[in-house]
C-alpha cells in the first residue's frame, strides 16, 4: 500500500509565498510522473504542475513564472514552491504521483488528500 501526504497548506496575504511539501511511503519500486493539481469547490481540478523523475518540468499558464516544481527522488517527495500568490490560487492543492510498486507492475496514479491554500488580505 502507499500513502501520499502533503503538508505545507495555509493561509497568505497576496503577494506572499509558500512551500507545499508532497511525501509518498509504503512499498515503492520508484515513481515517475509527480504532480500538484488543484481544485476549487464547484470547479474541475486542474493540473498546476509536472515534474517527470528526469526533472523535466511543466505548468499552467497561471503558474508559470510564480510556481516551481521540484523533487527529491531519494526522499520519494515532490514540492511546490508558490511565490506572488494571488487571491484566485485560493484552493485545495491535491498532489498525485505515479507510483510503481515493484518493477514489474504498472504504475499506478496515487492521490493525497490535500491541503488548503487561501490567499487573502
Amino acid at each position: 500500500q502507499v500513502q501520499v501526504v502533503e503538508s505545507g497548506g495555509g493561509s497568505v496575504q497576496p503577494g506572499g509565498s509558500l512551500r507545499l511539501s508532497c511525501a509518498a511511503s509504503g512499498t515503492i519500486s520508484s515513481i515517475d510522473l509527480m504532480e500538484w493539481h488543484r481544485q476549487v469547490p464547484g470547479q474541475e481540478r486542474e493540473l498546476v504542475a509536472a515534474i517527470t523523475r528526469d526533472r523535466h518540468t511543466s505548468y499552467a499558464a497561471s503558474a508559470k513564472g510564480r510556481f516551481t516544481i521540484s523533487r527529491d527522488n531519494a526522499k520519494n517527495t515532490v514540492f511546490l514552491q508558490m511565490n506572488s500568490l494571488r487571491p484566485e490560487d485560493t484552493a485545495v492543492y491535491y498532489c498525485g504521483m505515479d507510483v510503481q510498486r515493484h518493477w514489474y507492475l504498472r504504475a499506478q496514479r496515487n492521490w493525497g488528500q490535500g491541503t488548503q491554500v487561501t490567499v487573502s488580505s
